[in-house]
Formats: C-alpha cells, sequence, structure tokens
C-alpha cells in the first residue's frame, strides 16, 4: 500500500515571519531541534530557510544575522506537497530537484514538513537495498 505523506511528515512545522532575524531563527532551531523554519505571512506560505541557507548565504558573506533577515536569505520558489499526496512520488520530487525537505500545504496553509530523514526513519530508503527502488539519493 502506498505511504501517503501524512503519515510520515513532521506535523506543527515551526514558522516565523520575514522580518525574524537570522539569529533569532537560529535560536529557534537550536531550540526546536530542527533545521528548517517556514516563513508565513498572514498564515501563508512565503518561504522557507534552513541552517544551511543562514550559514551558506549569510555567514559566509559576512553578514550581520542580528540585522539580516530571513526574508533576505529564504528560498521562495518552493516545491509543495499535500498531505494526501503519495511520499514515493514525493521523494523521486525530492531527487530530481536535489531538496532535502517540502512543505507539506493543505487548503493554502502549511500542515508539516517532510524531509529526507522522515522519509529515511519510516523506511530505510537511504539503505542499498532501496537504491534499486528508488535510485541513488545524491
Amino acid at each position: 500500500m502506498a505511504r501517503k505523506i501524512r503519515d510520515v511528515m513532521t506535523p506543527a512545522p515551526v514558522s516565523v515571519s520575514g522580518q525574524t532575524s537570522l539569529s533569532h531563527a537560529a535560536g529557534l532551531m537550536r531550540a526546536h531541534g530542527i533545521g528548517v523554519l517556514l516563513i508565513l505571512d498572514d498564515g501563508r506560505l512565503l518561504g522557507m530557510v534552513t541552517d544551511r541557507d543562514i550559514v551558506v548565504r549569510a555567514v559566509a558573506d559576512g553578514r550581520d544575522v542580528r540585522r539580516t533577515t530571513v526574508a533576505e536569505i529564504c528560498s521562495c520558489d518552493l516545491i509543495t506537497v499535500s498531505p494526501d499526496d503519495d511520499a514515493d512520488n514525493a521523494l523521486r520530487s525530492m531527487r530530481e530537484h536535489l531538496i532535502r525537505r517540502l512543505p507539506v500545504v493543505e487548503d493554502d496553509r502549511p500542515v508539516g514538513v517532510l524531509s529526507i530523514t522522515d522519509l529515511a526513519t519510516d523506511a530505510d530508503v537511504l539503505s542499498p537495498a532501496s537504491a534499486s527502488r528508488y535510485g541513488r539519493f545524491w
């Protein structure tokens, strides 16, 4: 039976406004033990920022993380999925676009995040045995 995204996603994603400083965003990531924040405006998904975005797009460029906002470095061109979508199709999309996380949206509102870790935890998709089924992820 096909797995649905709602069965493997991380629900209740942590979100911030676009005006949140990178230092505050990083603190939230640390406090929640996560590597991604969704950026919302009036409940609508505007973008996504990861711990890697903060390092590569801000720290490495010498930006002041107390003054730079998440809106300045976030990814806005997002691929989203629905909780009722097939998890295997989401994995293929992640592999095709070389991304590790997908916002899960229902009725134009974010309800979760699907990560490669969620999929790997649910079924060992990164194992050599699964490589024949899914192909190499990276």
